[in-house]
């Protein structure tokens, strides 16, 4: 794939009224310093807060287009920005990948192929000629994942006979049960539940005939249904002999709880809509309760309905000649970690902008209950989410960096800062899972065999604890003075140790990948007061010394997740490299050879407005199926770093 011409960031227009410090004289880390303080500000709203575009694959497009078919709200406008997205984004191989650099994905492909053909795309066109091709030679649309065949059993251009069982029926399961909604992930409870309901329904939203696919299917997709992978008896045949079952009773025209079923799930499904109108936060959820919503009645013109459309609408950057489709948007996680950036670079906490990012923060806190209850009802709320309204699900790794730059902002309001902080320490506190580790939205999710199911091909059912998000809370343990002694930091210190690999290096689940992990671990091993000559740690730092590169910097390649002796090494990039300096600097090897030629390579690597700029997706949705590139990412990280080099070194 050839690299694409950096995107300018869309500049909201200044309003904070406080004027940005001329470029100082000085080192060129200074310069380089003060160059990206100048850049992160002028990137601010006016509102306060950052965000920026999140990256993800062509799937968001693809199904954007599928879902404008399926509500019967066609945009011949926006159908024609979609296809251009598209082709723009089409590789040399006629595919579509899942992350920048990588070879062509087949369910990426499918989709995407689809969508072409349903905007106008003529099957003999040179690019679907290559985009067929690619297909056929990644083994069919019978290697394509679950959820891009149930869009096809949607269009009619399969059966949803071969799709897996997903029973509405699900939603009655009581809490105690092992295989009830709230032993799945958040993200998955938010996509599944409504999901049920359009398999309860299973629609076909025919194409006609000039849009049709079928030249995609050969003879050997006449079963596309899910085949068991190894022979002998084991949970994933255990589970398709279920499937199998459920499927002969799902024909059975008597269902007694049927009835009962979908009105517990549309229930489920509208308690769970912002007043804004999202839903959890993320375009699976956001389109499958949408499409529930339809198939149990609702109208376009429903003001739930409406208000949706309106969530939907803020996931689309428009470019003029092209869409973007968010997967999710990321206004708290941007503004947190631009503050604390900004703050490390030497900005005063009672800057104007700081302290309006600080209030506007404190103005988001979650305040009403949301599914983490089930399993800690006495809590309070108190944390923060992800997104501008996700109330449901706030976030434990956001609410860590949130405490950070709050604890560090000189908010007029005093009492008023404690009081919150101090709600959210007590919430955030109360999430620690059985094993010391804090996941990302829930308490030990960790039932294993939801990841067997069928449908569950992508293996992200579950939010387990892990070492990344752990790391970055005993940050901000250390950073607000919390007793290192505490038995909640023991058993997180204890939890972080069990998880060290053989190597040194820790796996990170968030983050792209070995390097995140180990700079998040090593960060919060050092704010707790953890001694960095210690073996374990001595060993961390080895390991990131061993896997710079050539030029100074830092890389690892998303393929990481799937083949382990890939871990730590790929093209260096913009944010892995700040993430590397940074883990260096906290294990006391901030002087080492290594950390000064990671922070050359960030100054050279500065474009002149201050910025700098990666193609890479260095950030992780589901590992091995779903990327992300966070565009700020490439900003306040390597501001971040030199920062932290700088004040480390002097």
């Amino acid at each position: 794939m050839p690299e694409q011409e950096p995107e300018t960031i869309e500049k909201p227009a200044p309003a904070l009224g406080s004027p940005i410090p001329k470029i100082k004289e000085g080192t060129p880390l200074d310069r380089a310093i003060d160059r990206a303080k100048d850049y992160l500000f002028s990137l601010q709203h006016p509102d306060g807060y950052w965000v920026a575009e999140l990256e993800s694959n062509a799937t968001m497009i693809a199904e954007y287009i599928f879902f404008m078919h399926f509500m019967a709200i066609w945009n011949p406008e926006r159908v024609e920005k979609c296809k251009n997205t598209l082709l723009k984004t089409q590789q040399e191989d006629g595919g579509w990948p899942l992350y920048y650099g990588e070879t062509s994905d087949i369910s990426t492909t499918v989709e995407s192929y689809v969508a072409l053909r349903m905007a106008g795309m003529e099957a003999t066109a040179p690019e679907m000629v290559r985009a067929l091709k690619c297909i056929f030679d990644r083994g069919g649309v019978r290697k394509a994942r679950v959820f891009t065949k149930i869009f096809l059993a949607m269009l009619g251009q399969s059966s949803w006979d071969d799709v897996p069982a997903m029973p509405v029926e699900i939603i009655l399961l009581p809490k105690f049960f092992y295989f009830n909604i709230y032993e799945m992930s958040s993200w998955s409870r938010g996509t599944v539940v409504p999901l049920t309901i359009v398999a309860a329904h299973k629609p076909v939203w025919q194409l006609e005939p000039k849009q049709n696919a079928r030249e995609m299917f050969t003879s050997a997709d006449q079963d596309l249904s899910v085949q068991s992978k190894k022979k002998g008896w084991n949970w994933p045949n255990f589970f398709l002999f279920v499937d199998k079952a459920l499927k002969f009773l799902g024909k059975s025209p008597v269902k007694p709880f049927r009835g009962w079923a979908l009105k517990r799930a549309l229930q489920w499904t509208l308690d769970h809509q912002e007043p804004e109108g999202d839903f959890a936060g993320i375009q699976p959820a956001m389109l499958n309760s949408m499409m529930a919503m339809k198939l149990m009645g609702y109208k376009n013109d429903d003001p739930l309905m409406v208000k949706g459309y309106e969530a939907i609408d803020r996931f689309i950057i428009d470019r003029g000649d092209h869409l973007i489709f968010q997967a999710c948007v990321s206004p708290l996680w941007d503004t947190s970690i631009s503050c604390n950036a900004l703050m490390d670079a030497g900005v005063s906490g009672d800057h104007p902008s700081i302290v309006k990012a600080g209030e506007w923060m404190l103005n988001k806190q979650v305040t009403r209950p949301g599914d983490w209850t089930v399993k800690n009802p006495k809590t309070p709320p108190g944390g923060w989410a992800f997104e501008f309204y996700n109330e449901p699900y706030p976030d434990c790794d956001d609410t860590a960096e949130i405490l950070m730059a709050l604890d560090r902002t000189a908010i007029s309001d005093k009492e008023w800062k404690a009081k919150e902080m101090q709600r959210a320490l007590t919430w955030l506190f109360s999430m620690q899972s059985t094993n010391g580790g804090w996941a990302a939205f829930d308490q030990d999710n960790d039932h294993a065999l939801f990841n067997e199911i069928p449908f569950a091909d992508h293996g992200a059912m579950l939010d387990p604890p892990t070492v990344d998000v752990t790391g970055r809370i005993l940050w901000m343990l250390g950073r607000i003075n919390h007793d290192v002694n505490d038995p909640m930091v023991q058993r997180a210190l204890q939890f972080i140790k069990s998880e060290q690999e053989a190597d040194g290096c820790w796996f990170g689940r968030w983050g792209v990948n070995y390097i995140y992990g180990t700079w998040l671990v090593l960060t919060g091993l050092r704010s707790i007061g953890e001694d960095p000559s210690q073996a374990y740690i001595r060993k961390a730092a080895e390991w990131l010394k061993e896997h710079q590169n050539e030029d100074g910097g830092w890389g690892e390649t998303c393929r990481s997740y799937e083949i382990p002796n890939l871990r730590g090494k790929g093209k260096s990039t913009n944010s892995q490299t700040a993430w590397a300096v940074m883990g260096l600097i906290e294990a006391d090897a901030a002087e080492s050879p290594a950390a000064k030629r990671g922070m050359q390579y960030l100054v050279k690597h500065q474009k002149k407005d201050g910025s700098w700029y990666e193609n890479e997706f260095t950030g992780t949705g589901f590992p091995r199926h779903f990327y992300i590139k966070y565009h700020m990412y490439q900003i306040f990280f390597p501001l971040m770093a030199l920062a932290r080099y700088r004040n480390k070194t002097g």
